[in-house]
């Protein structure tokens, strides 16, 4: 069993742009970083709201290893047998029972078993089970299986993100935000050992508004009407967080701001 494991995690990929820059840059991410384990946040990779099951196999094939998502992930109804499969892709843990899918994974690595929650917020979203609840209910019940538990909390809240963290802290090795697609220069350890960020950001169009195309964004802001958003047809930007932690107790020794622009 190795002491350590390196732990990878990627934005929301959004669209095109953004699933074309993890084809290129994907592979050599992983080894200058010597990630033994590459999550990626997958629910707007599908033009900017949700997956399909050709676009998170070919996920796949370029290296990730885990897919996590949120609240987009039910664009593409086509997708739910595929969340319904044995394949490393979850939905938030927190939605009611029967939902399909699965809301945590865990995939062997190193012959260390590391376990990947997938949880969303409440706060200014659609409300759904608590994840506080279920976070802990989760975390307690995996600390007989592994001490090494990843979390992705798919969320808007600042506020709900950072308590969630302390909530959690000492049963998980980390918490990290997605769902703004804003990277956040919060990065940290917390008192007992959960690396935290308030959100990693986006692997997507870097000219754009979150994504989206700017010009239809600002329209949107001046007519007020609800016009279609369309994908940023531009280079990306891959952002996310290399985080370290200890097999032995589970806690995180690093965490490390992941930003660059792509060639495409």
């Amino acid at each position: 069993m190795p002491d350590k494991i390196t732990a990878l995690l990627l934005g929301d990929v959004f669209g095109t742009p953004g699933v074309r820059a993890l084809f290129t840059r994907l592979a050599s991410l992983r080894k200058d970083h010597k990630a033994d384990i590459v999550i990626v946040n997958g629910e707007n990779a599908s033009e900017g709201l949700g997956i399909t099951e050709e676009i998170a196999e070919q996920l796949f094939s370029l290296g990730v290893d885990v897919i996590t998502s949120g609240n987009h992930i039910w664009h593409r109804r086509e997708i739910v047998k595929l969340l319904d499969s044995d394949r490393p892709i979850i939905r938030p843990a927190n939605y009611p029972p029967g939902t399909p899918g699965k809301g945590l994974v865990v995939v062997n690595v190193k012959s260390t078993p590391v376990a990947v929650i997938n949880l969303q917020g409440r706060q200014d979203m659609r409300s759904i089970d608590c994840p506080f609840r279920t976070g802990k209910e989760i975390a307690r019940k995996l600390q007989a299986q592994t001490k090494v538990i990843l979390t992705d909390f798919h969320a808007e809240s600042v506020g709900e993100k950072e308590s969630l963290a302390f909530h959690l802290d000492g049963q998980i090795s980390a918490l990290i935000g997605t769902h703004t697609h804003i990277q956040t220069a919060d990065e940290k350890i917390m008192p007992q050992g959960c690396a935290y960020i308030t959100d990693m950001g986006m692997c997507g169009p870097d000219d754009s508004v979150i994504g989206s195309s700017k010009e239809i964004s600002v329209q949107r802001s001046l007519s007020q009407m609800p016009l279609k958003m369309e994908v940023s047809d531009t280079s990306a930007v891959i952002q996310g967080v290399k985080v370290v932690i200890d097999v032995k107790t589970g806690k995180a020794t690093k965490i490390e701001r992941i930003s660059e622009r792509s060639l495409v």
